[in-house]
């Protein structure tokens, strides 16, 4: 298939990351090492995020938002959900009319109208599903994207040749790109990113008003360990997403408790066997999950 020949080459693009934390830093260390793009322009508001971004070579250089994307072929917006509007309206009075926009915000439907709503016939949705509990530009990674999924929602009025740029970028970054719908996006990561993060931020926080955290730290095994290694997450973000995405969470977390109650209500009536069967069906199920996860990673 010969190249869309509005689009520059892949080792000419010049891209603008905006947030050039551990996800922008990743994907931009990604690219660099790809040799996906001439030039990698960082926009943040923290000065001293620039300034590593930059020492570590994650980027050229930092310039303002609008600067930036009046220079580039495709701007990537990684900083939290509840700036993305303010975002995405401010390009939509200055990106000159071939540049892409495409974000990594993990919830989708809110985002998507947004841009649809402005015109942005350029903007396409985007969630890599790909994270860590740490941040900043130390902690970005080139290989945070590979064998992982990212997930393209875009709009009725989304250029498909815009598409085609956006997945040819996290290609490059190795990933793995599935394109679906806003709605659909949003109901399933409540149950698969969101629901699990509210967890163990809800078991963090139990555990808090137990013991103090001396008295508790010779009982805590690797399985404990595991499971709040994500209630380490940026609370404000998850702020941010829980905002986003309450329609989808709310019915997922009372779906959860109804489970709990289920579980609650066999070990009250001593059920034991009852509760073998809940803990078999929930290991079968993990097992082809976990399995059905790996081939798509390879």
């Amino acid at each position: 298939m010969s190249r869309d020949p509005r689009q520059p080459a892949l080792a000419k693009r010049r891209l603008a990351i905006v947030g050039v934390g551990l996800m922008g830093g990743s994907l931009a260390a990604a690219l660099r090492e790809a040799g996906f793009a001439e030039r990698i322009v960082g926009v943040d508001a923290d000065p001293a995020v620039l300034e590593e971004a930059r020492s570590r070579g994650l980027i050229d250089c930092a310039q303002d938002l609008e600067v930036a994307a009046a220079k580039a072929d495709i701007v990537v917006l990684a900083t939290p959900l509840g700036t993305l509007p303010d975002l995405l309206t401010r390009l939509a009075h200055c990106v000159p009319p071939q540049t892409i926009v495409t974000d990594m915000g993990s919830a989708k439907e809110g985002v998507a109208v947004a841009g649809r709503d402005l015109g942005l016939a350029r903007f396409v949705p985007g969630h890599p599903m790909a994270g860590s509990e740490c941040s900043g530009p130390a902690s970005a990674r080139a290989d945070l994207f590979a064998g992982r999924s990212v997930l393209l929602t875009p709009t009725e009025i989304t250029a498909q040749d815009a598409v085609g740029a956006v997945r040819a970028m996290w290609e490059a970054a190795g990933a793995r790109v599935i394109l679906t719908d806003a709605a659909t996006h949003d109901r399933l990561v409540a149950y698969t990113s969101h629901l699990p993060h509210l967890l163990a931020f809800a078991c963090a926080e139990l555990l808090a008003d137990q013991e103090p955290v001396e008295r508790l730290a010779p009982f805590v095994g690797s399985g404990l360990k595991d499971f709040l290694r994500i209630a380490g997450s940026d609370p404000l973000m998850w702020r941010d997403v829980c905002a986003a995405n309450a329609a989808c969470l709310g019915p997922a977390l009372a779906a959860f408790t109804e489970r709990l109650a289920a579980l609650s209500e066999d070990l009250a009536r001593g059920d034991f066997e009852g509760l073998l069967e809940h803990f078999a069906r929930a290991r079968a199920f993990r097992a082809g999950l976990m399995k059905e996860v790996a081939d798509g990673e390879h």
